[in-house]
């Protein structure tokens, strides 16, 4: 099929006629016909048949699959009891299935009042009251053991007390509402569909073996549906196939563009050329050459010429880690206009405030003169229907390139027109090449000028934009306000640079050609910090910011007092380590006298204690044969022992000498053959 955006014929033609309810509802979302995806989905899995869909996103997926579940649910003539869940949506994501239970939402809160329940215990809650999901705008029955609102063991009590015909969520939640706090309680029975929404995603993250357990406790008298905008990993996906659907009907629509090329001769006659690609046809999808320190300058350039020009309100920007988008976060706003709103998305935040901010950025009011930017990681590359999305700048290419595409399908969605725009660097220019291959096709940008509306004409890239520096300065001064965003900064850089390493086009971003001085520029870091990778970096360009380290200090007064408290400790250590060196030095000294020296000494040890017992020995000699003479004994003329004696009385003189420092120890080593 040509054009997923496009006409596919009304509801109304429809093989089996739409519930009236229903078709209101869709008339209300200003849907008039369906798209192919819907055109080609619905009759099937209205009926009795498995399918496997491939469409580029915002083609209408969704629609695809809820409208035929709930068709299904609403068309059944035995009703479910309580303990029984009719339908079962699997997404990978917290965000995903939220979205999802929205839909669903909007469709049953809209049924006649006076449609009776499928519940058998009547009265009992409506149809908008029996859906589950995984935030808490109902009370969840499957969220990730992350979740912040409820435990699986709420999940099930819940489950047990309303009751749920449709039971949203993610992998290991609903394994554990299944097969383990559930289990025996919890029936699946008269389960009528299961639907793995970005199938391919759930296998990435891991859920393999998940989704195996899981779709082996169900029954297999079911319909089951995989959609994806990219089924990959075809080996994952068959085997899936195989334990889960029976004999499936695989639906791909696929976008073609026309292109007129005229013929060599250069006559007049044109020639159309069919073109397949695997992103919307109304995207226009941008790639911008650039340096590495100038990847900050271009970014807020693109926003000043989407704003001027195309009258651009809500952006999403795209980074490569956490504490990228973390940083950026606190250091944008001082670079772009005094009226823009920055939302911060990503997989470390608690459930909780990733749902607060999806809702704050959806809701804000954004104009050309005050737009709303989201700064997100690949947590909200898949599935999300963010509505009016006008630009997505992809800051830095996705490790997985399969999330290209879901990156740029957030824009360009449901028939709108929309633009895309990565920056590249070096190298990284191949990477236009490689998508190509992917069928997602890349036009160049030239390099914007600093004026933020027009593309520079004649722009010169041997040298570097003079706004770097600028740039540079006004991110530092920020920096400078709290210690806090130099931690961050320096966090952020080390796991850009961790994640640029295990990126899966290896061939293409090799961290041995990224200029890593420039990327600390782009960041604004005030001093490069220690790290491997910068070991032989030239930073020939790169100069320290002044910093007085010592008063550099946080904001936050917990923080900044055990700082203190850790500089008081170190020089404590240092002092105690010092003395401790010393110490050690001087015994490893005397350890390193010479062998030979060693042996020296020892002799004259030696000879002199046996001078020693030779002078007593002779003393009680002399004592004994002649009592009182022992004196002029002592200085007896000639004998040995008499010179013995004379000599260990000058060793003893010269030794008082020694300890009196009137005689050099060296001097006496010299004389006497040392200690």
């Amino acid at each position: 099929m040509s054009n997923p955006t496009a006409f596919a014929g009304s509801w109304s033609s429809l093989p089996t006629p739409l519930t009236s309810w229903i078709l209101d509802v869709i008339q209300s979302m200003g849907l008039t016909q369906m798209t192919p995806v819907q055109a080609s989905t619905i009759p099937l899995f209205m009926q009795h048949k498995d399918v496997v869909v491939e469409a580029v996103t915002g083609s209408g997926k969704t629609l695809a699959f809820v409208i035929p579940i709930l068709e299904r649910l609403i068309r059944r003539e035995t009703k479910f009891r309580k303990h029984e869940v009719g339908a079962l949506i699997i997404s990978p994501t917290r965000e995903l299935a939220t979205q999802i239970h929205s839909i669903f939402s909007l469709f049953l809160s809209s049924q006649p009042s006076s449609l009776p329940s499928s519940r058998e215990s009547s009265p009992g809650p409506s149809h908008e009251e029996n859906i589950v999901v995984s935030e808490p705008e109902y009370p969840p029955a499957l969220l990730l053991v992350s979740s912040d609102d409820s435990s699986p063991a709420q999940d099930v009590q819940r489950f047990l007390s309303t009751g749920a015909d449709i039971v949203i969520g993610t992998p290991g939640r609903i394994e554990e509402f299944l097969l383990g706090k559930g289990r025996g309680a919890v029936s699946v029975k008269e389960l009528e569909v299961l639907v793995l929404d970005e199938a391919d995603r759930l296998l990435d993250l891991g859920f393999q073996k998940n989704l195996t357990q899981i779709i082996t406790h169900l029954p297999k008298q079911r319909r089951t549906g995989l959609f994806s905008a990219t089924m990959t990993d075809a080996d994952a996906i068959s085997e899936l196939v195989r334990v889960g659907l029976r004999n499936p009907a695989r639906i791909v629509v696929k976008v073609q563009s026309k292109k007129t090329k005229t013929k060599g001769d250069g006559s007049s006659s044109i020639q159309e050329v069919t073109q397949e690609r695997r992103i919307p046809a109304n995207l226009a999808n941008f790639y911008l050459p650039c340096r590495a320190s100038e990847k900050t300058v271009q970014l807020t350039r693109i926003i000043a010429h989407e704003v001027s020009k195309h009258q651009s309100s809500r952006f999403i920007v795209y980074f490569a880690t956490c504490a990228c988008v973390d940083y950026f976060y606190r250091i944008l706003p001082s670079l772009l206009p005094t009226f823009t709103s920055l939302f911060s998305l990503h997989g470390h935040l608690p459930p909780s405030a990733r749902t607060k901010t999806l809702s704050a950025f959806t809701s804000s009011l954004a104009l050309p003169s005050a737009p709303s930017i989201l700064l997100a990681t690949d947590v909200a590359a898949r599935g999300l229907d963010l509505p009016d999305v006008d630009v997505v700048i992809q800051f830095d290419p996705p490790s997985d390139p399969k999330a290209f595409s879901h990156r740029c399908g957030r824009t360009a969605r449901a028939g709108k027109s929309g633009r895309a725009w990565v920056l590249l660097v070096g190298r990284e220019v191949e990477y236009v090449d490689f998508m190509s291959v992917r069928k997602i096709p890349m036009k160049e940008r030239r390099y914007l000028g600093s004026d933020g509306v027009g593309v520079a004409e004649n722009t010169d890239t041997s040298t570097e934009d003079p706004e770097v520096e600028v740039i540079l300065e006004k991110i530092r001064k920020t920096v400078l306000m709290d210690r806090t965003l130099f931690d961050k900064a320096t966090k952020s850089f080390v796991s850009f640079v961790r994640a640029y390493c295990k990126h899966e086009a290896s061939y293409i971003f090799r961290i041995k050609d990224l200029d890593l001085v420039g990327v600390a520029k782009s960041f604004g870091l005030l001093r490069l910090p220690r790290m491997p990778e910068l070991k032989d970096a030239n930073t020939n360009d790169w100069t320290d910011a002044e910093v007085d380290w010592n008063s550099y200090a946080y904001i936050d007064k917990a923080q900044e007092a055990k700082r203190l408290v850790d500089i008081k400790t170190r020089a404590q250590n240092k002092t105690q380590d010092d003395a401790a060196r010393k110490a050690e030095r001087a015994e490893k000294k005397k350890q390193n006298v010479a062998w030979s020296d060693k042996i020296v000494r020892q002799e004259s040890r030696e000879v002199r204690k046996e001078k020693k017992d030779r002078k007593r020995k002779w003393l009680k000699e002399q004592i004994k044969k002649e009592g009182s003479g022992v004196k002029r004994a002592r200085v007896g003329d000639g004998d040995e022992e008499g010179e013995d004696w004379k000599e260990l009385a000058r060793e003893e003189k010269m030794a008082k000498k020694v300890k009196r420092g009137v005689v050099p120890q060296r001097e006496f080593d010299a004389e006497f053959g040392g200690l």
